[in-house]
């Protein structure tokens, strides 16, 4: 059970660069600062949400695997993504479908411009297992275009039940409008993915209420892997920072199961072996064992993920709705 008196954080997607404690906004090897404002914004925002949180529980933004090991290409259509300011993870579903979170890019501008036809952001993704190993000019880029539920909201009700809600996103695949930027670095495509061959499946409505206590969860994406603490001076307020991310890491858990305001929206899982951190955002919550998607990482009990997770549960009908509805209307098509 999380800590009644905790404050909820929200799982925050991770920066994607960084300078010892302050993140700036750069993936690796890819756009520069385009537009500080995100970042700027979602500081606020974070401190908002701590305020508003009181004597409910933190919430945090999803960062890496915690308490995981590499996956290598044991889950090969897990991929990382970002919009050139903020980074998180996503599950394809098919090749011209990535199923995501709201909260990773709807409040910040993509350094990558807009789709030429529908105007929503641009984004990109891989699915190197080892990215932040692999030299910027042997990256394979995918771009695609970027649509989030018109209903996600964060802060709109009171505590924990209304932290966040209809926390879904897609990234589209082989749009008309999609185009790559001109400064693009390494091998880049607008088109449909090819590879991998293997995809996430979305699961049936009402899924995760059959599962009992207990059952296994398996975690997996591009976030923090540790915490570093000490190491220097920090004036003192010593703080431990984000470490080691941006390699496709596996862990697993188990889920939690509960009747309440929270349940109909989100699954809470334990953080023991495993828990999930900064950079995770988007990313799945796997039944154990196969490649169904019960929920999309959103956030975390407490500022260092050492909490319960808080996954938007992606077997609800609104959900499913969402998702099945902004696929057909883009044309796009998910695998069986």
């Amino acid at each position: 059970m999380s800590n009644p008196v905790a404050t909820p954080t929200r799982i925050p997607p991770r920066t994607t660069r960084r300078y010892a404690n302050v993140y700036e906004a750069q993936a690796p090897g890819g756009a520069g600062v385009q537009n500080v404002k995100g970042e700027a914004v979602r500081k606020q925002l974070l401190c908002v949400l701590t305020v508003l949180a009181v004597a409910a529980a933190t919430a945090g933004a999803a960062l890496a695997v915690l308490g995981g090991q590499p996956d290598g290409n044991a889950h090969p259509y897990v991929g990382y993504e970002d919009n050139g300011v903020f980074a998180c993870s996503g599950t394809l579903l098919s090749p011209t479908v990535m199923l995501t979170a709201a909260h990773c890019f709807s409040d910040s501008t993509s350094a990558f411009g807009t789709d030429t036809v529908t105007g929503a952001p641009i984004v990109r993704a891989t699915f190197d297992p080892n990215l932040a190993n692999t030299p910027s000019a042997n990256r394979v880029w995918h771009y695609g275009t970027y649509y989030f539920d018109p209903q996600f909201a964060i802060g709109a009700g009171h505590g924990l039940p209304g932290f966040d809600t209809h926390d879904v996103a897609v990234i589209i695949f082989g749009s008309p409008g999609c185009h790559v930027p001109a400064n693009a670095s390494g091998t880049s495509t607008c088109g449909t993915i090819t590879d991998p061959t293997t995809y996430g499946a979305l699961p049936t409505q009402g899924l995760v209420d059959t599962l009992e206590n207990g059952a296994p969860i398996d975690l997996v994406g591009y976030g923090d892997q540790n915490f570093i603490r000490g190491g220097g001076p920090c004036d003192g307020n010593c703080k431990p920072r984000e470490g080691d991310a941006f390699t496709r890491f596996f862990g697993q858990t188990t889920l939690i199961t509960s009747n309440d305001k929270l349940s109909s929206q989100f699954i809470k899982l334990h953080s023991n072996p495993s828990g999930t951190c900064f950079g995770d955002s988007g990313g799945p919550n796997l039944l154990g064992g196969t490649n169904i998607v019960l929920g999309i990482n959103s956030f975390v009990a407490n500022g260092i993920c050492a909490g319960n997770t808080y996954s938007y549960r992606a077997d609800t009908s609104d959900a499913l709705g969402w998702v099945t509805a902004t696929v057909a209307a883009q044309h796009a098509g998910i695998a069986h």
